[in-house]
């Protein structure tokens, strides 16, 4: 029998990526070493509240400007509007 034709190898060895709680999700300081982490959104990371603080009012900005686009496109009279159009009911009998 060959040796070392099995290995134990974790996740982390083959994607070579950080560990999502490594560092702060806005300005990338290192976190840990005891120190608080506060979280936002399941599990995105910060150092401060300051930076979460700052995320928080990134996305709330996207949020409003993407409500307002999408709403924009819902109140355009020129596309797609069935407000103009006929629409005729009945019945067509055909022997």
């Amino acid at each position: 029998m060959r040796t070392g034709m099995f290995s134990y190898t974790t996740y982390e060895d083959q994607t070579n990526e950080p560990h999502f709680l490594d560092a702060c999700h806005l300005c990338r300081k290192p976190l840990g070493n005891n120190s608080d982490i506060f979280m936002y959104r399941g599990n995105t990371p910060f150092c401060s509240k300051d930076c979460r603080q700052e995320q928080i009012k990134f996305d709330e900005n996207k949020e409003k400007s993407w409500k307002l686009s999408s709403s924009r496109r819902k109140s355009d009279p020129n596309k797609n509007s069935t407000a103009n159009k006929t629409v005729r009911t009945g019945f067509v009998a055909v022997a």
